[in-house]
């Protein structure tokens, strides 16, 4: 007769030590955590569905087993006593840390500095604003594995600060509103895929461009083998390149054209922000002192190693950014000997070299277009006569393999059209200081998947022309907010 099988553990296995059946794992489980389970679960969900990625549900899996199943055993250095408790406990803690700000910065806010006097006097170089990613839509991370403190570079280390793969493709979580005119916009810099390590400034395509009119045949050829120039070659992801700021001008859609410096949208002037700047020079029979200039408002920087002296002019001049405001007190100056000229009427400067590099329109920075600004869905009429304008959006920012033969016929993807419709919006970006700005007038169009966000308010402001016991700190633009006119909020 068989005997019928024994459930009990045998003398070598303790109750303790039997497996855990599934089924009795989810019997444990108090109701608390079922609910605490829940609520996550629904957030996760939830933001799964922002995200767009269906492939992110597979993280769900991981908190179920933190929460319910418990097969990985998460919380093991718990039980540990002495050094290998306090080390895990500084990692557990410093991990949530890392991926708190991971969070943070990419889908709500993040700290940036201003490295130039494009937007002066709205914002001062030194300042550190909080940047807003939310209003405009959180970008999701194309580059989702990198270092949270770090743009593109390791700091202290150097090196990468990112893994270029995975690359998710471009994907914007639901913003309060879209970009108007006059918004001041953090975005990373159009140009800035291909960078020559030693020579950020001037970029890549201006580098290459110049050594072109130099007779250099392959431009990239000769970057690469002059490393002790140059330096390397990098390629980088959107996400990972060099943040600007700059002002909304132009719009998707619209029709953008400067004349004599004066902008204009569908045919009609636009308003100046209150505190735009324009070069101008200076006449001097003498020099004026640093502090004077401070007291105006002038960054030592733009005074340069004193005034100039020009043959063709017969007068030492400075050349510097001025508001109508600093411009009216500078005139009254015993220092000064003549009336100011716009640095653009002077004839002292070439203004050429705009976008697009290369260009035979004639354009020069103060008298640009007539510019159509690309907007998504909408078509284009393509022809040999505005391909230069587009050639860049078409094929870089938008993954076309697009060429025009010489006889003008154009070909995307292999296909010969007159016809492109846009995947992206697109905007036409300017500095409040007009002539020392590095902006859409140079590189042209800021496609929609390059916007971070909108900068909120300044969180901390240092004055590099002062000491620490000088007003070095601007007290006075702690947690103000730009405005569209070009003032800070009080």
């Amino acid at each position: 007769m068989t005997e019928p099988i024994d459930n009990k553990p045998t003398d070598n296995t303790t109750e303790a030590e039997s497996p855990m059946t599934f089924i009795d794992r989810l019997k444990k489980v108090k109701t608390t955590r079922w609910v605490r389970f829940g609520i996550v679960s629904a957030v996760y969900i939830f933001w799964v569905i922002l995200m767009g990625n269906p492939w992110l549900l597979f993280g769900w899996l991981l908190l179920a087993d933190i929460y319910i199943t418990g097969f990985v055993p998460w919380g093991w250095w718990k039980k540990k006593k002495g050094l290998t408790r306090t080390l895990m406990a500084w990692v557990d803690a410093i991990v949530y840390a890392l991926v708190l700000i991971y969070f943070v910065f990419a889908f709500i806010g993040q700290q940036y500095e201003i490295p130039s006097s494009s937007l002066e006097k709205t914002l001062l170089v030194g300042d550190r604003l909080w940047v807003d990613k939310a209003t405009f839509g959180a970008r999701v991370p194309q580059t989702p594995l990198h270092f949270p403190l770090a743009q593109h570079t390791m700091p202290i280390f150097g090196g990468k600060s990112y893994i270029e793969h995975p690359q998710l493709e471009y994907h914007r979580l639901p913003g309060l509103r879209s970009i108007q005119r006059g918004d001041i916009v953090v975005f990373n810099y159009p140009q800035g895929d291909t960078v020559a390590e030693k020579m950020p400034n001037p970029d890549y395509y201006q580098i290459t461009y110049e050594l072109r009119k130099n007779g250099v045949e392959n431009p990239m050829q000769y970057i690469k083998s002059n490393p002790q120039i140059f330096g390397n070659l990098v390629i980088r992801p959107v996400d990972r390149r060099e943040n600007y700021v700059k002002r909304t001008i132009g719009l998707p859609g619209e029709r953008l054209k400067i004349v004599d410096d004066v902008i204009y949208i569908n045919g009609k002037a636009i308003a100046e922000p209150k505190d735009v700047q324009f070069n101008y020079i200076v006449p001097v029979s003498g020099s004026i002192s640093e502090e004077k200039w401070k007291e105006l408002g002038v960054r030592l920087e733009d005074t340069g190693n004193g005034p100039e002296f020009n043959e063709s002019l017969g007068f030492k001049y400075y050349d510097i950014p001025l508001t109508k405001a600093m411009k009216a007190e500078i005139e009254k100056w015993p220092e000064v000997s003549g009336p100011l000229t716009l640095e653009s009427e002077s004839g002292l400067f070439d203004l050429g070299n705009v976008f697009p590099l290369g260009n035979t329109y004639g354009w020069t920075r103060d008298n640009m277009g007539e510019i159509w600004i690309p907007k998504r869905g909408a078509t284009l009429h393509l022809t040999p006569g505005n391909y230069p304008i587009y050639e860049r959006a078409i094929r870089t920012y938008e993954g076309n393999d697009l060429k025009m033969t010489d006889d003008g016929r154009i070909f995307i993807n292999g296909k010969e059209t007159e016809y492109y419709t846009f995947k992206m919006d697109y905007y036409w970006m300017q500095g409040d200081n007009r002539d020392r700005s590095a902006d859409s007038r140079y590189w042209g169009f800021v496609p929609e998947d390059h916007v971070v966000g909108e900068p909120v308010f300044v969180i901390l402001s240092l004055n590099s022309d002062k000491s620490l016991f000088d007003g070095k700190i601007r007290f006075n633009r702690f947690f103000k907010k730009p405005n569209p006119d070009g003032n800070l909020e009080k």
